[in-house]
């Protein structure tokens, strides 16, 4: 009989042994290398917080936060009033659990006995603590996992654990998730009153604000809790701004930060991208949004080509302040130029002080007459290239595009790290002069610090991890150097920005603005000795700004940047390459005054000549060759006249319509050509035709 009772009794005890062995718990060391936090975070190159990045939305938690980085305040409040005697017992509250079996028996209501070590416990193991684990056996089994879990880890690693796996309010996973999102400051700096009000939050996470005062009151001991009331609803109220979070590169953290719990250090530096922000922020709220919405600023070392500000807009009025500026295509405008100009002067085709003729111009293509204007619809006449480009002038431009060749020109664009144009020259045509292409902005500062260290280009870097890429030539030496002599020359570009425009600093610095079509863009892009600024200024959505020009758009943001971050320290002129020597160039009929003019060695003169009528080949002006002209019936017939221009010597020389005689060539005839096909034909004296065009009229 006795050993039929120990038998039973054994089998008894064996049963509950297995019935109640809770599972195997993961070690502490296991539980923080396995942390995953719901944000991954943007660093500055010196380790300074620049923004962060929500990645997980099913839980707001943050980097794991050490027992040390809490402050003692907190800790004790928390712990004491979870677990009164954590200190002293191990895994479970044998008192507790008497007055709760006590209370059961005497049919009050049953106070709680689990401990932080049984609510760790079931934190690493949730079927301990799944809905409807209230019975004895799963009671059972907490308190056994609980005394499992003190005698492997330290009172200190539960404790730590439990603070950061702790739900406190909503998604707010552990205390540096609550600490940030309820009260805006880290766990190192909470307050008594605030682990007060913490704690009132965990038997309840979704309490009311008077719910959550009178229990943190409770916890206090304290005879006056009047404060608790409006401190539990301020905590409790609209969410926060994430005063821990400077959110000064949202863009640019979207961009690379991809996973949860990533660090990445970037090239940029705190100081850089705040001057940046403010110049553009000021700039901004200066046009008002009615005249121009959006930005953006990139700031690069020269040397490392390391980007130490990347601003990819800054809000405010923006009706797309999630689109990062930075990186969006945009139409190229008048700052393609420069490349333009430099791969001229390094044929040979042109010297800064060649003249290019800035008057009226209609081309030829397959599409129909390509009629290129300057940005003042005026034109200048004989200008230097310096002037041409300094200035900024259209028709110069094209006409020495024809010199390059439109194709070779795109080439060299792509060469200089201009992705965006995928098409053949072609394709642009004679418009790519004018930057008819779409570029970033990240694209224009890489092109354009090639030019500030000799014609040499590589990728930008924006993350420690990036690698330093070889330079790569692209422009010669010489040509870059003179192109960035006629930038930084403030007397070349006064005929259309005048002399104290904000292109023009107290140091040296070359700078080219640009302008796509119906002012959808404005850019300016500038580089000093030490750093390469780009700053673009339009709509994100595409529509046209209103009273916003080259100098007036971005160009002071640029100034204010470069003014900054070369305090201390101004640009100095670059030293003038072997190669390249210099004269002094006079010009005919004050065309411009005379100067030092710099050349590539070989290439100087002294003096320049302009070509005599005589000297110059008869031709046909206007019309050009394929027009189409269309009568207008609601206009007398007689006032759609066209006149007939030429160039060159053409005394003598006469002028056959379809052939009918107009007369002399020099009269300048004004015809009336009825609808069809015409022939126009240039006639010298001895009955040779030395030009003819074809246009029709319908």
């Amino acid at each position: 009989m006795t050993l039929t009772v120990a038998l039973i009794l054994i089998a008894g005890f064996a049963t509950a042994y297995w019935s109640t062995l809770p599972p195997a718990l993961p070690g502490y060391a296991a539980v923080r290398d396995h942390w995953a936090p719901s944000e991954s975070w943007l660093y500055d190159r010196n380790g300074e917080l620049l923004d962060s990045s929500r990645i997980n939305f099913q839980a707001r938690r943050l980097a794991w936060t050490p027992l040390d980085k809490i402050s003692p305040a907190a800790r004790d409040v928390l712990m004491h009033a979870e677990d009164k005697r954590f200190e002293s017992h191990g895994g479970v509250d044998w008192i507790a659990v008497a007055g709760a079996v006590r209370d059961r028996w005497e049919g009050k209501r049953a106070r709680g006995a689990s401990t932080i070590s049984m609510q760790v416990a079931a934190y690493l193991a949730p079927d301990l603590a799944a809905p409807g684990s209230r019975g004895i056996r799963d009671k059972l089994r907490q308190m056994r996992a609980g005394m499992a879990l003190d005698g492997s880890w330290t009172k200190d690693q539960i404790l730590e654990a439990y603070l950061n796996l702790a739900g406190f309010r909503g998604e707010a996973q552990g205390i540096g998730a609550a600490a940030l999102g309820l009260f805006g400051k880290t766990p190192a700096t909470l307050s008594r009153d605030d682990a007060l009000l913490l704690a009132a939050l965990l038997p309840d996470p979704g309490a009311d604000a008077p719910a959550i005062a009178a229990r943190a009151c409770a916890l206090s001991g304290e005879s006056d809790c009047s404060r608790f009331a409006g401190a539990a609803a301020s905590m409790i109220g609209p969410a926060r701004s994430l005063q821990l979070d400077p959110g000064l590169a949202p863009h640019l953290a979207n961009k690379l930060l991809r996973e949860p719990g990533q660090r990445v250090t970037t090239t940029l530096d705190k100081q850089f991208q705040e001057i940046a922000i403010t110049a553009l922020k000021r700039q901004l709220q200066g046009l008002g949004g009615t005249r121009a919405r959006d930005g953006a600023v990139i700031v690069v070392d020269n040397r490392t080509g390391d980007v130490l500000a990347y601003v990819g807009g800054v809000g405010g009025a923006s009706t797309a302040p999630a689109v990062d500026g930075a990186s969006s295509y945009r139409q190229a405008g008048s700052t393609l130029k420069p490349f333009l100009y430099a791969m001229a002067i390094e044929k040979g085709y042109l010297t800064a002080a060649s003249i290019l003729d800035d008057s009226p111009v209609q081309l030829d293509t397959a599409s129909g007459l390509y009629v290129p204007q300057n940005y003042d619809r005026a034109f200048k006449g004989p200008v230097t290239a310096r002037s041409a480009l300094a200035g900024s002038l259209n028709v110069p431009a094209v006409r020495t595009l024809l010199l390059t060749g439109v194709d070779a020109f795109r080439d060299r664009l792509w060469d200089t790290g201009y992705r965006g144009l995928t098409e053949d020259g072609q394709y642009y045509g004679f418009s790519l002069a004018l930057g008819s292409a779409e570029v970033t902005l990240m694209e224009q500062v890489a092109a354009f610090r090639s030019l500030a260290l000799g014609g040499r280009w590589s990728r930008l870097r924006l993350t420690e991890t990036d690698p330093k890429a070889a330079l790569r030539r692209i422009t010669s030496p010489q040509a870059a150097w003179i192109v960035g002599d006629m930038l930084s020359d403030p007397n070349a570009r006064a005929v259309t920005f005048g002399l104290d425009s904000a292109l023009r600093l107290p140091f040296w610095a070359a700078a080219k603005t640009g302008t796509s079509k119906a002012m959808r863009d404005n850019w300016c892009i500038g580089f000093s000795d030490r750093y390469t600024v780009g700053v673009w200024v339009g709509n994100l959505e595409g529509d046209p700004m209103r009273a916003v020009s080259g100098t007036s758009g971005a160009a002071p943001v640029w100034r204010d940047v470069m003014l900054a971050i070369h305090d201390g320290h101004p640009g100095h002129r670059p030293e003038r390459p072997s190669g390249v020597e210099s004269r002094h160039v006079s010009f005919p009929d004050h065309i411009e005054q005379a100067r030092t003019e710099y050349f590539l060695t070989g290439t100087g003169f002294d003096t320049v000549a302009i070509a005599p009528a005589e000297s110059r080949r008869p031709r046909i002006v206007n019309p050009v060759s394929g027009s189409v002209y269309a009568l207008d019936p609601d206009i007398p017939l007689d006032r759609q006249r066209l006149a007939i221009s030429v160039s060159g010597e053409v005394t003598g020389h006469r002028l056959e319509l379809d052939r009918r005689d107009l007369g002399a060539a020099d009269a300048r005839p004004l015809i009336l050509a009825p609808p069809g096909r015409h022939r126009l034909r240039l006639i010298d004296l001895g009955g040779n035709v030395v030009d003819q065009v074809l246009f029709t009229v319908r």
